[in-house]
């Protein structure tokens, strides 16, 4: 005789067939959160368009200030921008060229803008990029130095932490390029270079610029973690069981430690985007802070939107992706998400 021990072991009125798999749960949490960026990342747009739309003057105004034109042109212009169509309107057909890489046409270049922003964009995605990786190798390693070395260590750290947190972006850009640049001759004035090697060695001072802050506050939050880790029970259980040091540090603190890390690191690299803002205009780099400067300055409406859009999705990505990080690096994480399902 066949058993349904499936069956028999379902709570009355429960069918356990009906219960998602693992991966089927994965898939529709992996669903939520993409649905979830899309809506943001959709809210996102609509504040930047009407942010713009709020702001005084228009393209026809920029383009011929105080002449006198004739109407024909001024409608041709009208017409190119959309100008007499219902915002509504006009936010659907800036979408829908956003969606196709095409941001409009710049009005102090009279070029598309995404040939404007290409150059830019990837100045500033490198310079980012080489300030989290000094950001994440300084920090980490003074808070790990700083919690495994008590005493004189641990306080010079503490010091100079303490030091740089209180040191802005702006004045630490340009304190280095003062001194480093101009006075020593070491690195470049201004100028982001030519080939990936030149151009590292020009991006060298501002990504040390946006470190100093960043690191420092990662570097605290690390060192807090890891003393907070190697005060606990699990700690002194693996060292009475006879596990080498190593492997103590690396796997139940170090490890431990990481979500209170990898929160501030991706707090730090979500604030990069705005900071290469103010370096990028010290040194002069080319990238989206200096042309998104002189977009404004020239009220450049349609530049203004596409840089503005660009950094508050670079924005909403970096956190989407520490959030799901989480979930890698804490299995307590993943096991609340499924209880609640």
């Amino acid at each position: 005789m066949t058993v349904n021990v499936e069956r028999n072991l379902s709570p009355p009125g429960v069918d356990l067939g009906r219960f998602p798999s693992r991966g089927r749960a994965r898939a529709l949490a992996l669903a939520r959160h993409l649905g979830g960026l899309v809506a943001l990342l959709l809210a996102s747009s609509v504040v930047v368009f009407l942010s713009l739309q709020l702001a005084p003057g228009s393209p026809e105004s920029v383009l011929f200030g105080q002449q006198q034109v004739p109407d024909a042109v001024r409608e041709a212009v009208r017409a190119r921008y959309h100008l007499d169509d219902p915002v509504p309107l006009q936010y659907l057909n800036w979408l829908a060229g956003v969606l196709q890489g095409d941001f409009g046409v710049s009005i102090a270049y009279q070029q598309p803008v995404s040939t404007r922003i290409g150059d830019a964009a990837a100045t500033t995605v490198l310079l980012a990029g080489y300030a989290l990786v000094l950001i994440l190798l300084v920090g980490v390693g003074l808070g790990a130095l700083a919690a495994l070395r008590p005493g004189r260590v641990d306080g010079l750290v503490t010091l100079l932490t303490g030091v740089a947190v209180a040191t802005p972006t702006f004045v630490a850009a340009t304190l280095l390029l003062s001194y480093f640049a101009v006075e020593l001759g070491w690195f470049p004035v201004y100028g982001p270079g030519t080939g990936l090697l030149d151009r590292l060695w020009h991006l060298t001072l501002p990504a040390v610029a946006l470190t100093i802050w960043a690191a420092s506050f990662v570097a605290r939050v690390t060192r807090a973690a890891m003393r907070e880790q190697l005060a606990g029970e699990h700690v002194e259980t693996a060292r009475a069981r006879g596990l080498a040091e190593r492997h103590v540090i690396r796997r139940h603190v170090f490890r431990n430690a990481l979500v209170p890390i990898t929160t501030v690191a991706g707090l730090q690299a979500a604030g990069l985007i705005v900071g290469t803002v103010v370096v990028d205009q010290i040194f002069q780099l080319g990238g989206l802070g200096q042309l998104l400067v002189t977009a404004v300055n020239q009220s450049d409406f349609p530049m203004v939107q596409a840089i503005c859009l660009l950094l508050v999705c670079a924005f909403v990505l970096v956190n989407t992706g520490v959030d799901l990080l989480y979930r890698v690096l804490d299995p307590r994480l993943r096991a609340a998400a499924g209880a609640r399902r």
